[in-house]
Protein backbone atom coordinates (compact mmCIF):
# COMPACT_ATOMS: atom_id res chain seq x y z
CA UNK A 1 0.00 0.00 0.00
CA UNK A 2 2.98 2.52 0.95
CA UNK A 3 4.78 1.72 -2.82
CA UNK A 4 1.17 2.88 -4.33
CA UNK A 5 1.11 6.39 -2.40
CA UNK A 6 5.08 6.53 -3.15
CA UNK A 7 4.41 6.12 -6.80
CA UNK A 8 1.67 8.73 -6.47
CA UNK A 9 3.85 10.97 -4.91
CA UNK A 10 6.34 10.84 -7.47
CA UNK A 11 4.27 11.06 -10.17
CA UNK A 12 2.87 14.69 -8.55
CA UNK A 13 6.51 15.70 -8.38
CA UNK A 14 6.40 15.03 -12.30
CA UNK A 15 3.87 17.43 -12.44
CA UNK A 16 5.67 20.51 -11.17
CA UNK A 17 8.95 19.31 -12.97
CA UNK A 18 8.26 23.38 -14.52
CA UNK A 19 9.30 24.41 -11.76
CA UNK A 20 12.66 22.61 -11.82
CA UNK A 21 12.69 22.41 -7.82
CA UNK A 22 11.22 19.38 -6.98
CA UNK A 23 13.17 19.57 -3.90
CA UNK A 24 10.60 21.58 -2.53
CA UNK A 25 7.63 19.61 -2.97
CA UNK A 26 6.29 18.16 -0.27
CA UNK A 27 3.85 15.35 1.18
CA UNK A 28 1.80 15.42 4.48
CA UNK A 29 -0.09 13.07 6.46
CA UNK A 30 -2.20 14.70 9.51
CA UNK A 31 -5.46 14.12 11.20
CA UNK A 32 -8.28 17.02 10.77
CA UNK A 33 -10.68 18.16 13.33
CA UNK A 34 -12.53 15.24 13.11
CA UNK A 35 -9.74 13.33 13.73
CA UNK A 36 -9.78 11.81 9.92
CA UNK A 37 -6.79 11.18 8.12
CA UNK A 38 -5.56 13.45 5.81
CA UNK A 39 -2.84 13.56 2.99
CA UNK A 40 -1.97 16.89 1.77
CA UNK A 41 0.42 17.40 -1.41
CA UNK A 42 2.36 20.72 -1.67
CA UNK A 43 4.84 22.30 -4.34
CA UNK A 44 6.05 25.65 -4.28
CA UNK A 45 5.20 27.83 -7.26
CA UNK A 46 8.09 28.20 -9.33
CA UNK A 47 7.48 31.94 -10.29
CA UNK A 48 5.35 33.93 -7.96
CA UNK A 49 6.69 34.45 -4.10
CA UNK A 50 3.00 35.15 -2.95
CA UNK A 51 -0.26 34.72 -4.39
CA UNK A 52 -2.70 37.62 -5.76
CA UNK A 53 -5.99 37.60 -6.29
CA UNK A 54 -8.54 34.71 -6.14
CA UNK A 55 -7.57 32.77 -9.07
CA UNK A 56 -3.89 31.47 -10.29
CA UNK A 57 -2.16 30.29 -13.33
CA UNK A 58 -4.11 28.21 -15.66
CA UNK A 59 -1.12 25.52 -15.18
CA UNK A 60 -1.43 26.32 -11.68
CA UNK A 61 -5.70 25.26 -11.61
CA UNK A 62 -4.32 22.38 -13.30
CA UNK A 63 -1.85 21.06 -11.10
CA UNK A 64 -4.50 21.67 -7.99
CA UNK A 65 -7.33 19.93 -9.98
CA UNK A 66 -5.02 17.01 -9.97
CA UNK A 67 -3.60 17.37 -6.59
CA UNK A 68 -7.40 17.62 -5.74
CA UNK A 69 -7.98 13.76 -7.76
CA UNK A 70 -4.99 12.52 -6.03
CA UNK A 71 -5.55 12.82 -2.95
CA UNK A 72 -9.00 11.23 -3.46
CA UNK A 73 -7.10 8.34 -4.61
CA UNK A 74 -4.81 8.24 -1.99
CA UNK A 75 -7.57 8.57 0.38
CA UNK A 76 -9.81 5.68 -1.31
CA UNK A 77 -6.18 3.59 -1.07
CA UNK A 78 -5.93 4.14 2.69
CA UNK A 79 -9.56 3.12 3.52
CA UNK A 80 -8.45 -0.07 0.92
CA UNK A 81 -5.72 -1.00 2.24
CA UNK A 82 -7.04 -0.77 5.83
CA UNK A 83 -10.25 -3.53 4.92
CA UNK A 84 -7.90 -5.59 3.42
CA UNK A 85 -5.57 -5.34 6.39
CA UNK A 86 -8.52 -6.02 8.93
CA UNK A 87 -9.91 -8.83 6.35
CA UNK A 88 -6.74 -10.56 6.09
CA UNK A 89 -6.76 -10.52 10.28
CA UNK A 90 -10.01 -12.39 10.52
CA UNK A 91 -9.07 -14.79 7.42
CA UNK A 92 -6.21 -15.41 9.80
CA UNK A 93 -8.07 -15.76 12.70
CA UNK A 94 -10.56 -17.92 10.96
CA UNK A 95 -7.65 -20.51 9.82
CA UNK A 96 -6.01 -20.68 12.94
CA UNK A 97 -9.70 -21.92 14.24
CA UNK A 98 -10.06 -24.42 12.01
CA UNK A 99 -6.79 -25.55 12.45
CA UNK A 100 -7.00 -25.85 15.65
CA UNK A 101 -10.43 -27.84 15.50
CA UNK A 102 -8.37 -29.98 12.68
CA UNK A 103 -6.07 -30.85 15.26
CA UNK A 104 -8.39 -31.94 18.18
CA UNK A 105 -10.48 -34.24 15.52
CA UNK A 106 -6.59 -36.09 14.67
CA UNK A 107 -6.07 -36.16 18.55
CA UNK A 108 -9.22 -38.01 19.38
CA UNK A 109 -9.31 -40.26 16.10
CA UNK A 110 -5.88 -41.51 17.33
CA UNK A 111 -7.67 -42.18 20.72
CA UNK A 112 -10.25 -43.84 18.91
CA UNK A 113 -7.89 -46.10 17.21
CA UNK A 114 -5.74 -46.78 19.87
CA UNK A 115 -8.94 -48.04 21.88
CA UNK A 116 -9.86 -50.22 18.58
CA UNK A 117 -6.09 -51.64 18.40
CA UNK A 118 -6.55 -52.66 22.26
CA UNK A 119 -9.90 -54.02 21.49
CA UNK A 120 -8.76 -56.15 19.03
CA UNK A 121 -5.86 -57.45 20.45
CA UNK A 122 -8.01 -58.53 23.40
CA UNK A 123 -10.74 -60.32 21.13
CA UNK A 124 -8.04 -62.06 19.56
CA UNK A 125 -6.99 -63.27 23.17
CA UNK A 126 -10.35 -64.51 23.70
CA UNK A 127 -10.26 -66.37 20.51
CA UNK A 128 -7.20 -67.95 20.87
CA UNK A 129 -8.52 -69.14 24.35
CA UNK A 130 -11.56 -70.41 22.83
CA UNK A 131 -9.58 -72.62 20.16
CA UNK A 132 -7.73 -73.88 23.16
CA UNK A 133 -10.92 -74.78 24.75
CA UNK A 134 -12.39 -76.46 21.83
CA UNK A 135 -9.18 -78.59 20.68
CA UNK A 136 -9.76 -79.73 24.26
CA UNK A 137 -13.32 -80.49 24.38
CA UNK A 138 -12.57 -82.40 21.12
CA UNK A 139 -9.76 -84.61 22.35
CA UNK A 140 -11.92 -85.82 25.15
CA UNK A 141 -13.65 -89.02 24.71
CA UNK A 142 -17.23 -88.42 23.01
CA UNK A 143 -18.51 -91.57 24.35
CA UNK A 144 -18.55 -92.97 28.30
CA UNK A 145 -19.60 -96.72 29.09
CA UNK A 146 -20.12 -98.24 32.00
CA UNK A 147 -20.41 -101.99 33.03
CA UNK A 148 -23.79 -103.49 33.98
CA UNK A 149 -24.55 -106.98 33.77
CA UNK A 150 -24.46 -108.67 30.47
CA UNK A 151 -24.63 -104.99 28.50
CA UNK A 152 -23.41 -101.53 29.19
CA UNK A 153 -24.98 -98.23 29.52
CA UNK A 154 -23.77 -95.52 26.46
CA UNK A 155 -23.30 -91.76 27.38
CA UNK A 156 -23.16 -89.37 24.83
CA UNK A 157 -21.50 -86.20 25.98
CA UNK A 158 -21.90 -82.57 24.78
CA UNK A 159 -19.08 -79.88 24.83
CA UNK A 160 -20.46 -77.26 26.92
CA UNK A 161 -19.20 -74.61 24.25
CA UNK A 162 -21.17 -75.52 21.09
CA UNK A 163 -23.59 -73.20 20.58
CA UNK A 164 -26.01 -76.00 19.49
CA UNK A 165 -26.30 -77.61 22.74
CA UNK A 166 -27.05 -74.27 24.99
CA UNK A 167 -29.45 -74.38 27.16
CA UNK A 168 -32.88 -73.25 25.99
CA UNK A 169 -32.01 -74.74 22.60
CA UNK A 170 -34.67 -77.01 20.83
CA UNK A 171 -32.15 -79.21 19.31
CA UNK A 172 -30.52 -79.71 22.72
CA UNK A 173 -34.16 -80.05 24.32
CA UNK A 174 -34.73 -82.95 21.97
CA UNK A 175 -30.62 -84.80 22.29
CA UNK A 176 -29.84 -83.70 25.87
CA UNK A 177 -30.97 -87.04 27.39
CA UNK A 178 -29.81 -90.16 25.31
CA UNK A 179 -28.94 -93.28 27.00
CA UNK A 180 -29.23 -96.12 25.57
CA UNK A 181 -28.64 -99.53 26.67
CA UNK A 182 -27.08 -102.47 24.21
CA UNK A 183 -25.32 -105.66 24.29
CA UNK A 184 -21.79 -105.34 25.21
CA UNK A 185 -21.02 -107.67 22.11
CA UNK A 186 -21.98 -104.84 19.90
CA UNK A 187 -19.33 -102.37 20.84
CA UNK A 188 -16.34 -105.31 20.75
CA UNK A 189 -15.13 -106.22 17.18
CA UNK A 190 -14.74 -109.38 16.04
CA UNK A 191 -11.88 -111.23 15.63
CA UNK A 192 -9.90 -110.27 12.45
CA UNK A 193 -12.62 -107.81 11.45
CA UNK A 194 -11.72 -103.95 10.81
CA UNK A 195 -14.33 -102.34 13.23
CA UNK A 196 -15.54 -99.18 12.22
CA UNK A 197 -18.80 -98.55 13.21
CA UNK A 198 -21.95 -96.30 12.26
CA UNK A 199 -23.68 -93.45 13.55
CA UNK A 200 -25.25 -89.92 13.62
CA UNK A 201 -23.38 -87.00 13.00
CA UNK A 202 -22.40 -85.78 15.87
CA UNK A 203 -19.81 -83.06 15.53
CA UNK A 204 -17.33 -81.45 12.53
CA UNK A 205 -14.26 -79.99 13.47
CA UNK A 206 -12.26 -77.46 12.25
CA UNK A 207 -11.52 -77.32 8.90
CA UNK A 208 -7.36 -78.53 7.94
CA UNK A 209 -5.69 -76.39 5.18
CA UNK A 210 -4.03 -78.93 2.66
CA UNK A 211 -3.38 -76.68 -0.44
CA UNK A 212 -4.44 -73.45 -1.86
CA UNK A 213 -5.19 -73.72 -5.99
CA UNK A 214 -3.22 -71.24 -7.97
CA UNK A 215 -4.82 -69.67 -10.40
CA UNK A 216 -8.70 -68.74 -11.15
CA UNK A 217 -9.66 -71.88 -12.57
CA UNK A 218 -9.15 -73.49 -8.83
CA UNK A 219 -12.17 -70.91 -7.36
CA UNK A 220 -14.43 -74.02 -7.81
CA UNK A 221 -13.03 -77.68 -7.74
CA UNK A 222 -13.48 -81.53 -6.61
CA UNK A 223 -10.43 -83.37 -4.21
CA UNK A 224 -10.45 -86.79 -2.94
CA UNK A 225 -9.50 -89.48 -2.02
CA UNK A 226 -10.61 -93.20 -2.48
CA UNK A 227 -11.57 -95.00 0.52
CA UNK A 228 -11.84 -98.44 -1.10
CA UNK A 229 -8.98 -98.47 -4.02
CA UNK A 230 -8.42 -101.19 -6.13
CA UNK A 231 -4.92 -102.38 -7.62
CA UNK A 232 -1.71 -101.55 -6.95
CA UNK A 233 -1.03 -98.98 -9.00
CA UNK A 234 -3.52 -96.43 -6.63
CA UNK A 235 -3.86 -96.40 -3.16
CA UNK A 236 -6.14 -94.57 -0.36
CA UNK A 237 -3.31 -92.58 -0.29
CA UNK A 238 -3.57 -91.18 -3.73
CA UNK A 239 -4.96 -87.63 -4.13
CA UNK A 240 -7.34 -86.68 -7.08
CA UNK A 241 -8.10 -83.27 -7.99
CA UNK A 242 -10.03 -81.61 -10.61
CA UNK A 243 -10.45 -77.84 -11.44
CA UNK A 244 -13.46 -77.49 -12.39
CA UNK A 245 -14.28 -73.61 -13.75
CA UNK A 246 -13.94 -73.78 -17.51
CA UNK A 247 -16.27 -74.87 -20.37
CA UNK A 248 -14.46 -77.95 -20.97
CA UNK A 249 -13.28 -79.81 -17.86
CA UNK A 250 -11.19 -82.59 -18.85
CA UNK A 251 -8.37 -83.12 -16.68
CA UNK A 252 -7.82 -85.00 -13.26
CA UNK A 253 -5.01 -84.67 -11.14
CA UNK A 254 -3.19 -87.17 -9.39
CA UNK A 255 -0.82 -86.77 -6.35
CA UNK A 256 1.32 -88.95 -4.39
CA UNK A 257 -0.33 -88.66 -1.24
CA UNK A 258 -0.77 -85.46 0.45
CA UNK A 259 2.44 -84.07 0.91
CA UNK A 260 2.85 -84.25 -2.94
CA UNK A 261 -0.52 -82.06 -3.26
CA UNK A 262 0.82 -79.52 -0.67
CA UNK A 263 3.65 -78.96 -2.72
CA UNK A 264 1.95 -78.86 -5.90
CA UNK A 265 3.25 -81.70 -7.83
CA UNK A 266 1.23 -84.01 -9.51
CA UNK A 267 2.78 -87.51 -10.72
CA UNK A 268 0.08 -88.38 -13.26
CA UNK A 269 -2.33 -85.70 -15.15
CA UNK A 270 -5.36 -87.80 -16.62
CA UNK A 271 -7.86 -86.71 -20.13
CA UNK A 272 -11.59 -87.57 -19.38
CA UNK A 273 -13.10 -89.10 -22.21
CA UNK A 274 -16.03 -86.31 -21.44
CA UNK A 275 -16.53 -83.22 -20.01
CA UNK A 276 -17.35 -82.56 -16.35
CA UNK A 277 -20.25 -80.15 -14.79
CA UNK A 278 -19.41 -78.89 -12.09
CA UNK A 279 -18.48 -80.00 -8.38
CA UNK A 280 -20.60 -83.49 -7.97
CA UNK A 281 -18.06 -86.19 -8.75
CA UNK A 282 -16.69 -88.59 -6.20
CA UNK A 283 -13.80 -91.44 -6.26
CA UNK A 284 -15.17 -95.49 -5.63
CA UNK A 285 -13.03 -98.53 -5.60
CA UNK A 286 -10.95 -97.95 -8.53
CA UNK A 287 -13.23 -95.68 -10.43
CA UNK A 288 -13.80 -91.93 -11.10
CA UNK A 289 -17.86 -91.29 -10.39
CA UNK A 290 -18.88 -87.61 -12.52
CA UNK A 291 -21.94 -85.83 -14.19
CA UNK A 292 -21.37 -85.11 -18.18
CA UNK A 293 -21.23 -81.97 -18.77
CA UNK A 294 -24.65 -80.28 -19.70
CA UNK A 295 -26.30 -83.77 -19.68
CA UNK A 296 -27.99 -85.82 -16.84
CA UNK A 297 -25.66 -88.82 -18.59
CA UNK A 298 -23.64 -90.15 -15.40
CA UNK A 299 -20.29 -91.79 -16.13
CA UNK A 300 -17.52 -93.99 -14.51
CA UNK A 301 -14.27 -93.53 -15.74
CA UNK A 302 -12.14 -96.75 -14.62
CA UNK A 303 -8.29 -95.45 -13.28
CA UNK A 304 -6.50 -98.19 -14.12
CA UNK A 305 -7.03 -98.85 -17.50
CA UNK A 306 -7.60 -95.23 -18.12
CA UNK A 307 -11.13 -95.66 -19.74
CA UNK A 308 -14.31 -94.96 -19.91
CA UNK A 309 -16.34 -98.13 -18.18
CA UNK A 310 -20.11 -97.39 -18.08
CA UNK A 311 -22.43 -94.41 -18.52
CA UNK A 312 -26.17 -94.27 -17.58
CA UNK A 313 -28.95 -91.41 -17.49
CA UNK A 314 -30.39 -90.87 -14.47
CA UNK A 315 -33.88 -90.56 -14.86
CA UNK A 316 -35.92 -87.42 -15.06
CA UNK A 317 -32.66 -85.49 -13.03
CA UNK A 318 -32.53 -81.79 -13.27
CA UNK A 319 -29.46 -80.43 -14.86
CA UNK A 320 -27.28 -77.80 -16.05
CA UNK A 321 -29.17 -75.32 -13.53
CA UNK A 322 -32.28 -76.86 -13.37
CA UNK A 323 -32.42 -77.86 -9.41
CA UNK A 324 -28.78 -76.56 -8.01
CA UNK A 325 -27.49 -76.12 -4.71
CA UNK A 326 -27.95 -72.09 -3.10
CA UNK A 327 -24.82 -71.46 -4.30
CA UNK A 328 -25.64 -72.25 -7.99
CA UNK A 329 -22.32 -74.00 -9.61
CA UNK A 330 -24.60 -75.89 -11.99
CA UNK A 331 -24.60 -78.46 -8.73
CA UNK A 332 -27.56 -80.32 -9.97
CA UNK A 333 -26.47 -83.50 -9.44
CA UNK A 334 -23.78 -84.48 -6.63
CA UNK A 335 -22.44 -87.54 -6.36
CA UNK A 336 -21.21 -89.26 -3.03
CA UNK A 337 -20.09 -92.20 -1.14
CA UNK A 338 -20.20 -93.47 2.10
CA UNK A 339 -19.97 -96.72 4.11
CA UNK A 340 -23.44 -97.90 2.44
CA UNK A 341 -22.22 -97.70 -1.28
CA UNK A 342 -22.58 -94.78 -4.24
CA UNK A 343 -25.07 -92.59 -3.99
CA UNK A 344 -26.86 -89.52 -6.48
CA UNK A 345 -28.27 -86.35 -4.58
CA UNK A 346 -30.53 -84.57 -7.37
CA UNK A 347 -34.15 -83.26 -7.76
CA UNK A 348 -36.56 -83.95 -10.52
CA UNK A 349 -39.71 -82.10 -11.89
CA UNK A 350 -41.84 -84.29 -10.60
CA UNK A 351 -40.48 -83.80 -6.84
CA UNK A 352 -40.39 -79.97 -7.52
CA UNK A 353 -37.72 -79.13 -6.53
CA UNK A 354 -37.04 -80.95 -3.56
CA UNK A 355 -34.00 -83.58 -2.85
CA UNK A 356 -34.15 -86.94 -3.93
CA UNK A 357 -31.74 -89.37 -3.43
CA UNK A 358 -30.60 -92.51 -5.42
CA UNK A 359 -28.71 -95.83 -4.61
CA UNK A 360 -26.68 -96.63 -7.55
CA UNK A 361 -24.95 -99.64 -8.71
CA UNK A 362 -21.20 -98.69 -9.18
CA UNK A 363 -20.56 -100.75 -11.66
CA UNK A 364 -23.56 -100.13 -14.36
CA UNK A 365 -24.89 -96.84 -12.83
CA UNK A 366 -28.38 -98.31 -12.20
CA UNK A 367 -31.17 -97.22 -10.17
CA UNK A 368 -31.41 -99.47 -7.42
CA UNK A 369 -33.87 -97.73 -4.92
CA UNK A 370 -35.21 -94.27 -4.94
CA UNK A 371 -36.39 -91.83 -1.70
CA UNK A 372 -38.00 -88.28 -1.96
CA UNK A 373 -37.40 -85.52 1.02
CA UNK A 374 -39.29 -82.64 1.71
CA UNK A 375 -35.60 -80.35 1.61
CA UNK A 376 -35.70 -77.63 -0.80
CA UNK A 377 -32.31 -78.71 -2.57
CA UNK A 378 -31.75 -74.74 -3.97
CA UNK A 379 -32.24 -73.56 0.03
CA UNK A 380 -29.52 -75.99 0.91
CA UNK A 381 -25.56 -75.13 0.07
CA UNK A 382 -24.56 -78.88 0.15
CA UNK A 383 -25.41 -82.29 0.85
CA UNK A 384 -23.32 -85.61 1.75
CA UNK A 385 -23.91 -89.29 2.84
CA UNK A 386 -22.82 -90.60 6.03
CA UNK A 387 -24.15 -94.49 7.08
CA UNK A 388 -27.10 -94.25 4.41
CA UNK A 389 -27.77 -90.70 6.14
CA UNK A 390 -28.01 -87.48 4.24
CA UNK A 391 -26.93 -84.30 5.73
CA UNK A 392 -27.41 -80.60 4.30
CA UNK A 393 -25.21 -77.56 5.12
CA UNK A 394 -27.28 -74.56 5.61
CA UNK A 395 -24.35 -71.98 4.03
CA UNK A 396 -21.59 -71.65 1.47
CA UNK A 397 -20.83 -68.45 2.75
CA UNK A 398 -21.13 -67.98 6.69
CA UNK A 399 -18.23 -68.49 8.33
CA UNK A 400 -20.10 -70.36 11.01
CA UNK A 401 -22.97 -72.07 9.95
CA UNK A 402 -24.50 -75.77 10.47
CA UNK A 403 -25.11 -79.03 9.40
CA UNK A 404 -29.03 -78.39 9.17
CA UNK A 405 -31.33 -81.46 7.97
CA UNK A 406 -30.59 -85.42 8.19
CA UNK A 407 -32.45 -87.78 6.52
CA UNK A 408 -32.15 -91.07 7.19
CA UNK A 409 -33.12 -93.85 4.19
CA UNK A 410 -32.98 -96.58 6.33
CA UNK A 411 -36.50 -94.99 8.42
CA UNK A 412 -37.66 -92.96 5.35
CA UNK A 413 -37.43 -89.73 8.29
CA UNK A 414 -36.04 -86.71 8.05
CA UNK A 415 -35.80 -84.49 10.91
CA UNK A 416 -34.30 -80.69 11.44
CA UNK A 417 -30.31 -80.90 13.25
CA UNK A 418 -27.72 -77.96 14.11
CA UNK A 419 -24.32 -79.90 14.21
CA UNK A 420 -22.37 -76.49 14.07
CA UNK A 421 -19.88 -76.38 10.86
CA UNK A 422 -17.01 -73.53 9.22
CA UNK A 423 -16.71 -71.96 5.95
CA UNK A 424 -13.53 -70.88 6.84
CA UNK A 425 -12.83 -68.84 3.40
CA UNK A 426 -16.30 -67.77 2.96
CA UNK A 427 -17.42 -69.67 -0.37
CA UNK A 428 -17.62 -73.67 0.15
CA UNK A 429 -18.85 -75.42 -3.43
CA UNK A 430 -17.40 -79.04 -2.54
CA UNK A 431 -18.48 -81.44 0.38
CA UNK A 432 -17.69 -84.91 0.21
CA UNK A 433 -17.30 -87.66 2.94
CA UNK A 434 -14.47 -90.25 2.84
CA UNK A 435 -15.42 -93.34 5.08
CA UNK A 436 -12.36 -94.54 4.89
CA UNK A 437 -10.69 -91.58 6.19
CA UNK A 438 -13.78 -90.36 8.60
CA UNK A 439 -13.48 -86.90 7.40
CA UNK A 440 -14.91 -84.78 5.39
CA UNK A 441 -13.47 -83.15 2.27
CA UNK A 442 -14.36 -79.65 0.80
CA UNK A 443 -13.00 -77.17 -1.71
CA UNK A 444 -13.56 -73.86 -0.01
CA UNK A 445 -13.06 -70.69 -2.14
CA UNK A 446 -9.60 -71.94 -3.67
CA UNK A 447 -8.84 -74.13 -0.35
CA UNK A 448 -8.61 -77.48 -0.16
CA UNK A 449 -9.66 -78.31 3.54
CA UNK A 450 -10.62 -81.58 5.56
CA UNK A 451 -12.30 -81.95 8.66
CA UNK A 452 -12.55 -84.52 10.91
CA UNK A 453 -15.98 -85.96 11.91
CA UNK A 454 -17.71 -87.55 14.95
CA UNK A 455 -20.11 -90.34 15.05
CA UNK A 456 -22.67 -91.03 18.04
CA UNK A 457 -24.05 -94.23 19.18
CA UNK A 458 -24.01 -96.85 17.16
CA UNK A 459 -27.07 -97.47 14.93
CA UNK A 460 -28.88 -100.87 15.43
CA UNK A 461 -28.99 -101.25 11.79
CA UNK A 462 -25.32 -101.08 10.67
CA UNK A 463 -23.29 -103.75 9.34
Amino acid sequence: MWLQVFVLYLSCLTLASQSQRDDRASLRRSNDHTGRCQYTFTVASPEESSCTGGGGAPETEGVLSRLTLLEALVSRLVAGGEEGEVGTRVEEGSLQEAYSQVTGERNQLQQDKERLSRQVQELQRRVAELGQEAETLRQKPCQQTHGSGGGQHEISQRPASDPAYEFGNAAYQEMKAEVTEVPASRLIPEAGHNFTGCGELVSVGEPVLHRKADGITGKYGVWLQDPEPKGPLYTNKTVWRIDTVGKDVRQLFAYEDMEQLSRGFPMKVLVLPEPVESTGATMYRGSLYYQRRRSRTLIRYDLASESLAARMDLPHAGFHGQHPYSWGGYTDIDLAVDERGLWAIYSTSKAKGAIVISQLDPESLEVKQSWETNIRKNTVANAFMVCGRLYTVASYTAPNTTVNHVFDTATGAGRAVAVPFKNKYRYNSMVDYNHGQRKLYAWDNFHMVTYDVRLGRVSHGSS
